[in-house]
């Protein structure tokens, strides 16, 4: 079994606690389910926001999500000018047994912008 990073985006439209919660559990879904993951096999998720976003922890929702025994941390993405706004990211890693080119990254909403082949449609 291999440890393989799995990234991952997101947007919301305001700076709200119910907000980033909830925006981040569908991109983990999405993760999940599109990778065939068990909470067990998530070794570790690395989640930063946006400047403009401080009103929740999106780590929070993965606890909600039973990922008990998964490192987490949130960071601060670098602010650079003109970059995309309102924006959750994360870097999940996995022991799996897929190859990385049957790794599913996931985009969604205003992050398709990021990287459009990684779009996944809602």
């Amino acid at each position: 079994m291999l440890c393989r990073g799995i990234r991952g985006a997101t947007t919301v439209e305001q700076n709200d606690e119910q907000e980033i919660l909830l925006a981040t559990q569908e991109l983990l879904e999405l993760l999940v389910e599109k990778n065939a993951l068990q909470a067990e096999d998530i070794v570790s998720a690395i989640f930063t926001l946006t400047d403009d976003l401080d009103a929740a922890f999106p780590a929070l929702a993965a606890r909600h999500l039973g990922w008990t025994d998964t490192a987490l941390i949130c960071a601060r993405e670098i602010p650079v000018p003109n970059s995309l706004k309102k924006c959750i990211r994360v870097l999940l890693h996995v022991n799996t047994e897929r190859r990385a080119a049957e790794i599913q990254h996931v985009y969604i909403k205003g992050a398709v912008n990021l990287r459009p082949t990684f779009k996944v449609d809602l």
